[in-house]
């Protein structure tokens, strides 16, 4: 375990839009909570960006000495299909589809995208609510808004105040008095004003998902359960909450109302990345431009596909597609043959200091600075082409200590497998020695013959493979570019 030491990390806060340093309300522990999925359908290349950029800050914290919980929540119930107040339940919708129960298809997704965060090598977060599992709660912090005078139940329903909450907007930097409901469809006429937004829903007899409440048959509003379950596991203040930027209003802005409104500090820095675009275009799975997770794996090792993600800030846009991750896929491996030359040179050497340092502190620099992973990525460039300079001369302690800044930096820190791509490199290197020794064998036996015409020929195919032949006083030698 790395020993403690406060880190000058600072993070982009959405609420004050500036950098602000990391000051964790626990000393020497960080409490970070980010919006999960809705498992209703296959995870798609939307699902990958949050999960990975939050793996990395929690990754980072770690290898700083703190001791990091991450709460990541499932929705399984309330998020309905027109992101507000109306339309179907998008688990019901698709229960409906496959003619499966609900938590059959929210099991069968839930599987699904973990499953996919695992080939990314996202570790999975120290806690996984689901919305479910807290109904109970959500119900109770229902009965605590009416109570404070924030709330009121109209035919079964229950909605947040907007107009009794004069702080609603201080997230998103929207005037409450101008805002107009987060929806796409008409106003709900049970509603005091259009800016109120639904903390129960009354259940219609159709509806599959229904809990008993105060207010008769019902389910939770979508928003409802990350204030719950966020305070639940992390306390009524914490660090971090992170989402994506289309999660900002409604969905954040009500959260915090919703948490505020009780008394609770709630988030004290709002991290949101930004959107993807495939080929140029933003997705959207309502157009079909958009690509499953599973299908971008069979073209592209998923440590490529991380590896990309973390080339973009997470606050720019990310664009995906083929000619950005065939780049990505030969930066990725760059950085793995330089790895591999590292490991081949130390021979099992004990580190010393050498030439990482450097690398090691632009490294630093980059991640302190709101998770600067593309000059995070820059330094480790830096680091595998000062590998190559260096080695010629390099003792084996100072190869096998650039090789550690490596398995820390890129294999730890930033989550990108080395071990996986260096293997096949070195196996692949290591099957392609074998058979230039064959080919070897067939030129100096050639050459006993006097054959030169063929023993030329078989030293030209090697060099234009990318093999160069040597002949010295003791014999032929191959080098393997």
């Amino acid at each position: 375990m790395v020993p403690f030491r406060p880190v000058p990390l600072v993070l982009h806060d959405t609420a004050t839009k500036r950098k602000r340093p990391f000051e964790p309300v626990t000393p020497g522990h960080a409490g970070l909570y980010s919006c999960g999925p809705t498992v209703y359908s296959e995870p798609h290349l939307g699902h990958a960006r949050g999960p990975v950029v939050f793996d990395v800050l929690r990754s980072w914290l770690e290898h700083q000495g703190y001791r990091v919980r991450l709460v990541t929540n499932v929705t399984d119930v309330g998020h309905l299909t027109d992101d507000a107040d109306e339309g179907e339940d998008k688990l019901a919708k698709r229960a409906a589809l496959e003619r499966l129960e609900p938590m059959e298809v929210a099991e069968k997704y839930f599987w699904a995208y973990f499953d996919a965060m695992a080939r990314l090598n996202v570790r999975r977060p120290s806690v996984v609510p689901r919305a479910t599992g807290h109904i109970p709660e959500q119900i109770e912090l229902v009965e605590d808004l009416i109570a404070a005078g924030l709330a009121y139940e109209r035919d079964g329903s229950v909605y947040f105040d907007v107009g009794a909450w004069s702080d609603y907007g201080e997230l998103s930097g929207r005037d409450p008095s101008e805002l107009v409901e987060g929806t796409r469809v008409e106003v709900r006429g049970d509603k005091k004003d259009p800016r109120d937004f639904a903390l129960w829903k009354r259940a219609e007899p159709d509806h599959l998902m229904r809990w008993r409440s105060p207010w008769g048959e019902g389910f939770p509003g979508w928003h409802l359960e990350c204030s719950v379950m966020s305070t639940k596991y992390l306390g009524d203040e914490f660090d971090v909450h992170g989402g994506g930027l289309d999660l900002i209003f409604p969905h954040h802005e009500c959260e915090l109302a919703q948490a505020r409104g009780v008394g609770k500090a709630f988030a004290r820095t709002w991290m949101h990345w930004n959107m993807m675009t495939l080929d140029g275009e933003k997705m959207s799975k309502s157009k079909g431009h958009f690509v499953t997770l599973a299908e971008l794996f069979e073209a592209f090792e998923p440590a490529v596909v991380r590896f990309h993600l973390l080339r973009s800030h997470y606050r720019s846009v990310s664009e995906f597609g083929e000619e950005a991750l065939l780049g990505s896929r030969q930066g990725l491996h760059r950085l793995r043959e330089a790895y591999v030359a590292l490991v081949d040179a130390a021979d099992g050497a004990e580190p010393e200091p050498g030439f990482a340092d450097e690398a090691r502190a632009a490294f630093a620099a980059a991640m302190d600075d709101d998770l600067g992973t593309p000059q995070a990525i820059a330094a480790l460039f830096g680091l595998a082409k000062e590998a190559h300079r260096r080695l010629p001369s390099a003792t084996p302690g100072q190869a096998a200590d650039a090789a550690e800044a490596f398995e820390t930096l890129l294999g730890t820190v930033l989550g990108v497998e080395l071990e996986g791509g260096a293997q096949a490199d070195a196996g692949a290197r290591e099957r392609l020695a074998g058979l230039a020794e064959l080919v070897l064998e067939q030129r100096e036996a050639a050459r006993a013959r006097r054959d030169f015409a063929t023993a030329d020929a078989l030293r030209d195919r090697m060099t234009a493979l990318g093999i160069d032949v040597e002949d010295t006083p003791t014999g032929p030698r191959v080098r393997i570019r």
